[in-house]
């Protein structure tokens, strides 16, 4: 495979290197060129990153803070495809952009879908849009299956298995970094359930700018409301925006939510009008920058956990 094609190259230009007098340093015919990866939008890129640790670098296309549904490719993101080993992208419609880019791009890398295996639950629009809303129909599933712990586990099994097969040179450490970091979700996952366990029922309700938040409602019981559906592709109108208003009236709904990726100021009117009260930033679709509070998939699920615990709690 590449791991091994990859050693022998490097043993070969060791060889050639002492007949010409050069010399190289012993170390070099052990060491192997990194896999070279893509992901399709940062939280996959972090993912990548955990499982395949030093051996595996990794290009993220859609980066932090940026929004993986409007994302428009350029000719570097197809030079990025046609240079990869392999490229990792969640399905289940995210990205609608990709199919044209990986054409474009003519790579022959192998594509790994990470959602396979998952469950997904229908973009279902009656519940985006509060009172009998009309729905986008742009869906026929929910993308956003990593709200889900249990799915992003299926995640990590779909990455490991990527990157055995095409360096099993390294399997042992893909398979090891990946049962440790399995650890680590069965850790957040018992976190979650507690935390949200104190919050009372009736203040388990919540209002995002679009509907991501759907694995996590059916994973961990809260309710989520969205003006928009599960694409920020188009704008909720204002007819929805009047009615997510008179539901956070009729049904006392405590906090209204900013996403990273989106324009606050529409979730600021509602919550003006509504008398709901801004709860803070949450991450949906994309991790934060480095230095932010969201800078890995394990600290974006402990940044909202905190944000919605903070606003739901009565005080």
């Amino acid at each position: 495979m590449r791991g091994v094609a990859t050693t022998f190259r490097i043993a070969a230009l060791a060889v050639l290197s002492v007949w010409l007098g050069l010399g190289v340093p012993a170390v070099a015919t052990t060491q192997t060129v990194p896999i070279r990866a893509v992901a399709s939008f940062s939280i996959l890129g972090d993912l990548v990153r955990q499982i395949g640790g030093a051996s595996v670098t990794v290009t993220t296309l859609v980066g932090p803070d940026s929004d993986v549904h409007g994302f428009s490719p350029s000719p570097a993101d197809a030079r990025k495809l046609a240079e990869a080993d392999i490229v990792f992208v969640n399905g289940l419609g995210l990205e609608g952009w990709l199919d044209r880019l990986i054409r474009a791009s003519g790579t022959r890398a192998p594509v790994v879908t990470v959602s396979t295996g998952v469950s997904p639950i229908p973009a279902q629009d009656e519940h985006v849009h509060g009172e009998g809303g009309h729905g986008h129909g742009e869906h026929a599933f929910d993308p956003h299956a990593w709200q889900s712990i249990a799915n992003v586990r299926i995640y990590v099994a779909n990455i490991r298995d990527g990157l055995v097969k095409v360096d099993p040179a390294h399997a042992a450490a893909y398979q090891e970094a990946a049962a440790g970091y399995l650890a680590k979700l069965d850790a957040l996952e018992r976190d979650v359930r507690a935390a949200i366990l104190q919050i009372p029922p009736e203040r388990r309700q919540i209002i995002t700018t679009h509907d991501a938040f759907g694995y996590f409602a059916a994973a961990y019981g809260l309710r989520f409301i969205a003006p928009q559906g599960v694409s920020t592709d188009s704008e909720a109108s204002p007819r929805d925006v009047a009615s997510i208003i008179r539901q956070i009236r009729r049904e006392r709904v405590p906090a209204v939510f900013l996403e990273n990726i989106s324009d606050p100021r529409q979730m600021e009117q509602i919550a003006r009008e509504s008398g709901a009260r801004i709860g803070g930033k949450v991450y949906s679709d994309a991790l934060s920058g480095a230095d932010g509070p969201a800078a890995t998939y394990l600290d974006l699920m402990r940044s909202n956990l905190a944000a919605f615990d903070a606003a739901l709690m009565p005080k």
